[in-house]
C-alpha cells in the first residue's frame, strides 16, 4: 500500500469537477480502495414513468469512476500534483433501469501504457453482482511534466 495513495482526498478531486458535484457523486475512500456513490436526486430521473435515472446520468457517473480511479492510482507520481486523464473514447453497456435509490461504482485499469489506460467500470444498486451499468474506456494520461509545459 502506498503513502501517497492513502494520503490522496480523491473525494476532493471530485467535488472540484463541477458537473460531478452537480450529479451528487461522492467517493467513498478505504485505504487503497476507492468506491463512487451517485446519492440519488429526483433531478437524476429520465423516465418518470418507472421512474428511472437518465441514461447520461449514469454514463457520466461510470466515467467519473473511470477518472477516480486513474486519478487516484497514479496520485504518488506527480509530486503531489494531479493531472485528470483525458477520455479518448467511452462505451456504456446499459444492463437494467437504474432504480430511484443510490448508485455505487468501482472502477479497475486493465491495462496502462505510458500514454494511455484502458479501464472497466461498473455500476450497480443493490446488489454488486446484478450491474445496472458497466463502461470500457481509454484515457489519454498527460504526464506532470507535460502538463507543467502546456
Amino acid at each position: 500500500m502506498s503513502d501517497a495513495k492513502t494520503g490522496f482526498d480523491v473525494n476532493a478531486l471530485v467535488q472540484a469537477i463541477p458537473y460531478a458535484r452537480f450529479l451528487g457523486i461522492t467517493v467513498d475512500q478505504r485505504g487503497n480502495e476507492i468506491t463512487t456513490v451517485l446519492h440519488f436526486s429526483q433531478q437524476l430521473i429520465g423516465n418518470p414513468v418507472l421512474p428511472a435515472l437518465h441514461g447520461g446520468t449514469i454514463g457520466a457517473f461510470l466515467e467519473t469512476t473511470a477518472v477516480a480511479q486513474l486519478a487516484f492510482e497514479f496520485a504518488g507520481a506527480g509530486n503531489g500534483k494531479v493531472v485528470l486523464p483525458k477520455p479518448i473514447g467511452l462505451t456504456i453497456d446499459y444492463l437494467r433501469s437504474g432504480k430511484p435509490v443510490d448508485t455505487y461504482g468501482r472502477a479497475e485499469i486493465t491495462k496502462q501504457g505510458r500514454r494511455v489506460a484502458t479501464v472497466r467500470a461498473e455500476a450497480w444498486q443493490d446488489d454488486r453482482s446484478r450491474p445496472i451499468a458497466a463502461a470500457h474506456g481509454h484515457f489519454l494520461l498527460q504526464a506532470v511534466d507535460d502538463a507543467a509545459a502546456s
